[in-house]
C-alpha cells in the first residue's frame, strides 16, 4: 500500500506540472472537416502529462539522497579492487533502499501534509503540490553549500532572495546536486586512503623482493578484503552515509 501511495504521489507531481486541475482529461478531440469527415488530435495536456511522467523519476532521484549514496558505494567498489563486485544492480538497489530510509521523514511529511488531504479531496492538486514541495525544499537546502547556492543564484541573474523559502527549485536543484557530488567525492577520498596505503606497502614489498612481474593488485586485494571485513566496513560505510545527512 505504501508503494501505491508513492505512485499516486508521483502522479500528483505530474498532474500539477501540467498546470490544469479539471476533473478529467480529454485524450482525443475530434473536429469536422470541410468534406464532412472527422479529424482527431491528441490534446496538448496529455502530451505534457506523458512528458512529465518520463522526466519525473530522474527529477525525484536527483532531489533525494540517492546521488551521494550511489557514488560513494561505487567509489568503495573501486577502492576494494573489485570493479564488478558488488554488481551494479546491487549497488543501485542498496542505494535505493538506503535512500528510502534516509528520506523517510520527508516522505512521511509529504504523505501527511499533501498526499492524504489530496486523496481525501480536501485540497486541490496545486495546493497539494505546494505542500509537497516544502519538505523537499527544506531537505535539499540543508544539504546544499552556501557557495554552490550563491553560484547558481548569480548565474540565474538574481541578486539574492529575502529568505531561503523564496529560493526556487530551478536554482536549488542544481546547487543541491553540485553539493552532493562534492560531498560524495570527499567521502570517497577518505575511503580510498587506507586501501591506497595497502597497495603501496604491497608494491614496495614486491619491488624489494624483485618480483616486478607480479601484479601488486592481485596480492593486495585479499588484504584489502580482509581489512574491510575485520573492521566491519559495510556497517561503517552505511552508517556514516546515513549520518552524513543532517537531521530534518
Amino acid at each position: 500500500m505504501k508503494l501505491l501511495r508513492w505512485f499516486v504521489l508521483f502522479g500528483l507531481f505530474a498532474h500539477a506540472a501540467t498546470a490544469f486541475a479539471q476533473p478529467g482529461i480529454t485524450i482525443v478531440s475530434s473536429a469536422p472537416t470541410p468534406d464532412g469527415g472527422q479529424s482527431y488530435s491528441v490534446t496538448i495536456q496529455i502530451l505534457m502529462l506523458m512528458t512529465a511522467l518520463t522526466l519525473l523519476p530522474s527529477a525525484v532521484m536527483m532531489m533525494t539522497s540517492f546521488t551521494r549514496i550511489a557514488i560513494v558505494l561505487s567509489i568503495l567498489r573501486q577502492a576494494l579492487g573489485t570493479p564488478q563486485t558488488p554488481s551494479t544492480q546491487i549497488i543501485v538497489g542498496l542505494s535505493l533502499f538506503l535512500t528510502f530510509f534516509v528520506m523517510a521523514p520527508v516522505f512521511n511529511r509529504v504523505n501527511t501534509d499533501a498526499l492524504q488531504p489530496y486523496l481525501n479531496e480536501k485540497i486541490s492538486g496545486e495546493v497539494a503540490l505546494q505542500k509537497a514541495q516544502a519538505p523537499f525544499h527544506k531537505f535539499m537546502l540543508a544539504q546544499t553549500r552556501e557557495s554552490d547556492l550563491s553560484l547558481f543564484t548569480t548565474l540565474s541573474g538574481k541578486e539574492g532572495y529575502a529568505s531561503t523559502d523564496d529560493i526556487p527549485f530551478s536554482v536549488l536543484v542544481p546547487a543541491f546536486v553540485t553539493s552532493e557530488l562534492k560531498t560524495a567525492f570527499q567521502i570517497g577520498f577518505l575511503i580510498f586512503i587506507p586501501f591506497v596505503v595497502i597497495d603501496l606497502v604491497v608494491a614496495s614489498v614486491l619491488m624489494s623482493m624483485g618480483m616486478m612481474m607480479l601484479s601488486p593488485m592481485m596480492i593486495s586485494m585479499p588484504f584489502k578484503l580482509m581489512l574491510f571485513v575485520l573492521v566491519d566496513g559495510w556497517t561503517m560505510v552505511l552508517s556514516t552515509l546515513t549520518a552524513s545527512f543532517s537531521v530534518h
